[in-house]
């Protein structure tokens, strides 16, 4: 194979992850704006680590998918008929969870989970969760990547980390400033919007 045949094989690599990378990200970009909303006093840094956590959840769950299907094929081929549901009972549980909290009375005293707003944080346990819930669907990618090399495979999944990064960053960033506007209601609607991504994505792996 001649240099001219690798630069196209490389450029297909990285303009077909780039592109995955901003399908996979539209539900976690949905979700920062619904922590955004919830959270508009959110400082730099935690907007950072927030986007982080779900660019690591993306760049991993590709490459744990070509691992199952370069090692365990049919486990993860049974495995892959509950993907939708997991993601639709998380993301419908946190929800859910937020509406409750925005329409009961705050806690002045919980100075732990609360900002100086009054508007609950969100702790680092429903973030986890919440990059599951988001990210467990690009599991599947490991299919579209199963004929790379492992560094191919590496590589096409920091991209998809890196373009996650971003465009959570863009999420979150929107968030706030609706947040700041709606503050009042802000949990609410951000619980909203979790279910109804939960909602989308189980409705969309049976289209």
């Amino acid at each position: 194979m001649n240099a001219d045949a690798n630069v196209v094989i490389g450029l297909q690599l990285v303009i077909n992850s780039i592109l995955l990378g901003v399908g996979l990200a539209m539900d976690a970009f949905s979700v920062s704006i619904a922590n955004g909303l919830a959270e508009p006093s959110m400082k730099k840094g935690r907007v950072f680590m927030i986007a982080g956590v779900y660019s690591l959840f993306q760049f991993a769950m590709p490459l744990i998918g070509w691992f199952f299907v370069h090692s365990v094929t049919e486990m993860f081929k049974a495995f892959q008929p509950f993907i939708p549901w997991i993601s639709l009972l998380l993301l419908c549980f946190i929800g859910g969870k937020m509406v409750w909290e925005g329409f009961s009375k705050k806690t002045p005293g919980d100075k732990e989970e609360n900002d100086k707003s009054g508007v609950k944080k969100l702790t680092f346990g429903v973030l986890m969760v919440q990059g599951i819930a988001t990210s467990i669907d690009a599991l599947s990618v490991g299919f579209t990547t199963a004929e790379y090399s492992f560094p191919a495979a590496f590589l096409s999944s920091l991209i998809i980390g890196a373009v996650t990064l971003v465009i959570c960053l863009g999420g979150l960033v929107f968030g706030k400033k609706l947040g700041e506007k709606f503050s009042d209601k802000a949990t609410i609607i951000g619980g909203f919007i979790l279910i109804g991504i939960g909602i989308e994505i189980f409705i969309k792996s049976f289209l």
